[in-house]
């Protein structure tokens, strides 16, 4: 059995194989910015599940699970319900045609994200690489 999606466990587990995935770093090699990224309750979500990650230059040097109430800072907010975060984690969706289809939300500079599509399809890469327990 997998981590739970949206554990400490599994962010833990996500940014280790992020600093150990060369695409991704490649890809990433001039980011800078953390994201909060939101998942609403949809589908088999019944609660909202928060995480802050921060991206430096190919590698993840922090991320924290948000406990409800907590308020965090970041560069970049992605939001969306957890059904478009599951078809996201399943490559049924891009992340950058989700925003732009309007299933996920933005909120931080879109021209940057806009101007990394290939670091942003390695985040969604590197979450295949985890054996990921979805909630159905």
């Amino acid at each position: 059995m997998g981590l739970k999606f949206g554990t400490q466990e599994w962010l833990d587990e996500y940014r280790k194989v992020l600093n150990e995935n060369k695409a991704y770093e490649d890809a990433a090699k001039t980011w800078e910015g953390d994201f909060i990224f939101i998942v609403k309750p949809s589908g088999g979500l019944d609660h909202e599940l928060r995480f802050w990650i921060d991206l430096h230059h190919g590698k993840s040097p922090g991320g924290k699970m948000l406990a409800p109430g907590e308020e965090k800072e970041a560069a970049f907010v992605f939001s969306g319900p957890w059904t478009n975060f599951h078809k996201l984690i399943q490559k049924k969706l891009d992340p950058i045609q989700g925003l732009m289809q309007g299933k996920f939300a933005l909120k931080g500079d879109m021209g940057k994200v806009m101007r990394a599509v290939r670091a942003a399809q390695e985040l969604v890469n590197t979450i295949l690489m985890i054996d990921t327990e979805v909630y159905d």
